[in-house]
């Protein structure tokens, strides 16, 4: 029979103070992280090693069917040996896989608030193959009373289709320049 005035307790304590501060600090970063991407006006992506979208704050909703930002290099979108239309038909590969014509000259919009200037021309499919290139999520062709409006990114591109749209009703090839000087409601 045990004696049941000797008892034995095991344990051990363990003085948990640093990490529960540490784990309060880490909160409070990512929510002062969180707040201040929450509230900029400027469009903030991560992406992974292989070019994927992971975390993206509210400006940058408005690019959500683009897979990588749009890059700040080469010159802009030109490269310093590139005519324009090269690089026009470039960019509708790299984000449509489209093969096109270039025509003629649409629209200049100088984007104020990027200190960008975007190039638009006229251009003809030379094969109706077209897909998601490595800079998009969608690509789709649509007629005009199906355009996506709300799911247009920047605001260059909805002033552009409405002057094409303009145009192709009236039958004509008119040259638009602009100037934008708002980024995108929220």
């Amino acid at each position: 029979m045990a004696d049941s005035k000797n008892t034995c307790h095991e344990g051990s304590v363990e003085d948990i103070t640093e990490r529960k501060r540490a784990e309060e600090a880490l909160t409070e970063s990512e929510e002062r992280k969180d707040a201040i991407l929450r509230s900029a006006l400027d469009c903030v992506i991560t992406i992974d090693h292989e070019g994927k979208i992971i975390d993206f704050n509210p400006a940058a909703g408005h690019q959500r069917k683009r897979q990588v930002p749009p890059r700040r290099h080469r010159n802009g979108f030109v490269g310093p040996t590139a005519r324009l239309q090269q690089a026009a038909a470039r960019e509708t590969h790299e984000e449509a896989l489209a093969s096109v014509e270039i025509g003629s000259l649409l629209t200049v919009v100088h984007v104020l608030h990027a200190q960008q200037v975007h190039v638009f021309f006229r251009a003809t499919l030379r094969e109706p193959t077209f897909g998601a290139g490595i800079e998009s999520l969608e690509a789709m062709l649509v007629e005009p009373a199906d355009i996506p409006w709300a799911d247009i990114a920047f605001p260059s591109t909805d002033y552009t289709l409405h002057r094409y749209l303009e145009d192709r009703a009236a039958g004509r090839e008119n040259h638009y320049f602009t100037e934008l000087d708002r980024r995108l409601p929220r």
